[in-house]
């Protein structure tokens, strides 16, 4: 199968399916949860691998603004080439979402490397500091 380097695994976050298993993930789907995967854990989070992780929720108490932004989107950039190596990050972007003032959608545009498929995804992340 052209896919099998993606790889198959429980979908993330872990859910039950309607026959009561747990359900999984596989080709595009399986990248999308890794990639939220590496954005949502922090450094420290997993005991054998300290340093994975983008650490989003780092930002979950900091003021909503376009520096706190910028610093997000780096630190989702640096997470995804070090930690997602079937990807290549072609564009992320953090914008305060128009209908809720208090989350911050993260946009992460990316290439799968061998097939050189472009998707993208959006991500939701709540903050409960204030406007910036």
């Amino acid at each position: 199968m052209e896919t099998d380097f993606i790889g198959r695994g429980l979908s993330f976050p872990i859910k039950v399916n309607a026959r009561g298993g747990l359900s999984w993930s596989g080709g595009q789907q399986r990248i999308e949860d890794a990639i939220w995967l590496v954005i949502a854990t922090s450094a420290g989070e997993r005991v054998m691998l300290p340093d994975f992780g983008a650490g989003a929720n780092d930002y979950v108490f900091q003021p909503n603004s376009k520096l706190i932004q910028s610093a997000l989107v780096s630190s989702i950039k640096h997470g995804l080439l070090k930690f997602e190596p079937r990807i290549n990050p072609v564009n992320v972007n953090a914008i305060q979402d128009p209908d809720v003032t208090s989350q911050v959608l993260i946009t992460v545009e990316y290439q799968i490397r061998q097939t050189n498929e472009l998707f993208n995804a959006v991500f939701p992340l709540k903050q409960t500091g204030g406007t910036g």
